[in-house]
């Protein structure tokens, strides 16, 4: 015959014994998650305020309701920022066939040294590729590989229709000191300067969202 024998453990066998058992997967993944005490948090607290609000006007009441909505929108976007501005920091668009991932400070630094050295086609180059940085980041024109600067030129023309011949002889200089061996000018450089200036500084004819494609990336 079969004896069983009670269980009566000693306080630090029956602690022991409690722990194991808390320990089993089926009870750690019963426990509330941190989020889930947040919002355990703010709903006590909003009962709290509402069950003692006997003596307050409901308008009061619902004034304070909106304020503490809000105050918990402004802390969401604080922490989790605007996604379209994250997707851009995590994320460069590469303009151009070797990859360039410079931003528009980068191109604009790199083409003052080279005027600064009277390097003009390096210059002239490096200002139409800020030009191009510039146009992209704004969503105005979107490109991709292979996209010359002539396709770039005239998709830019779209948000900037005023200055369609400015963008297109700014391609033929970039073209001509890339491809042809051309020599530029500090003329042409101080041309090239201010187109990419003025567009960054101008309001675009066409709503951002409704980006011209350039059919690629500059070259």
């Amino acid at each position: 015959m079969l004896v069983l024998t009670p269980l009566d453990p000693d306080a630090p066998e029956a602690r022991r014994w409690l722990e194991d058992e808390l320990a089993k997967p089926e009870y750690q993944n019963s426990k509330p998650t941190a989020f889930d005490l947040a919002m355990q948090a703010v709903r006590d607290w909003f009962a709290e305020l509402l069950g003692g609000a006997g003596g307050v006007p409901a308008p009061v009441v619902t004034l304070i309701v909106v304020v503490a909505v809000a105050a918990l929108v402004v802390v969401a976007f604080l922490v989790f920022g605007a996604p379209r501005l994250r997707r851009r920091q995590q994320a460069a668009v590469p303009l151009f066939d070797d990859g360039d991932l410079r931003d528009l400070a980068a191109l604009r630094r790199a083409a003052e040294l080279a005027a600064a050295s009277w390097d003009w086609p390096l210059a002239i180059e490096e200002r139409f590729r800020a030009l191009v940085r510039g146009t992209v980041d704004r969503d105005l024109v979107q490109v991709h590989p292979g996209t010359t600067a002539h396709a770039f030129a005239l998709a830019a023309a779209a948000p900037f229709p005023d200055r369609e011949r400015a963008l297109a002889a700014a391609a033929a200089e970039f073209d001509g000191v890339r491809y042809l061996g051309g020599l530029g000018s500090a003329a042409g450089y101080e041309r090239m300067s201010e187109l990419e200036t003025e567009l960054a500084r101008s309001r675009p004819a066409g709503a951002p969202e409704a980006a011209a494609d350039a059919a690629g990336a500059v070259r």
